[in-house]
């Protein structure tokens, strides 16, 4: 699967959480609400900082087990091509 796919897939195809509320995950901007976007920016930025009290107030905010996971799945995916974009630039740059 090409990465363009594995995106549109993970943002775009059928899910339980919003389309809107994975584009933003992705993005990791627009986030809602604030204990779900301590979560994702988490993902985004600190994986190894993520805890069970993380996932707790995502599902205290109202969110089921698969749209959490959905929502990381996104905030990662958007993360590895924000990094995977970053490094194809920076080679670019040396030749």
């Amino acid at each position: 699967m090409s990465r363009e796919r594995l995106i549109d897939r993970v943002v775009e195809g059928d899910g339980k959480a919003s389309r809107e509320a994975r584009r933003a995950a992705f993005a990791n901007a627009g986030v809602t609400p604030e204990a779900v976007r301590a979560l994702i920016d988490k993902v985004a930025r600190s994986a190894w900082k993520i805890s069970d009290e993380d996932i707790a107030a995502a599902k205290a905010a109202g969110l089921t087990e698969d749209q959490i996971f959905e929502l990381v799945v996104c905030a990662a995916v958007g993360a590895a091509k924000r990094q995977h974009d970053a490094a194809r630039a920076a080679l670019a740059e040396v030749k």
